[in-house]
């Protein structure tokens, strides 16, 4: 299981491994703009703050889609790509009109 917390709003949850970011986001009480089937349109984009030793390490085609994204950082993830490892906390910051 991993510790999982939605920024702004401060919920945190306890998931089990593998499960995605964007399902962790979305059980949080999160929402996204809209929703692609993997990895199209980049509405998922995400900031892991804390913890990014446990989330999956990103596919090839995720980090085509991070560079296609402004505002992409070392901290940016897609919510559908990446999912939680279970070996450590992990802290995720919605975006913008995203945060609520």
């Amino acid at each position: 299981m991993s510790d999982f917390t939605l920024m702004p709003a401060g919920v945190t949850l306890d998931l089990p491994e593998g499960t995605t970011l964007l399902q962790a986001v979305l059980a949080a009480g999160g929402k996204f703009a809209e929703s692609c089937p993997g990895a199209k349109c980049g509405a998922c984009h995400v900031f892991v703050t804390a913890g990014r030793k446990g989330v999956s390490k990103m596919t090839p085609v995720e980090n085509a889609r991070l560079d296609s994204i402004i505002g992409v950082s070392g901290k940016s993830r897609l919510a559908c790509q990446a999912s939680l490892t279970g070996t450590e906390a992990v802290t995720v910051e919605l975006l913008g009109a995203l945060s609520g």
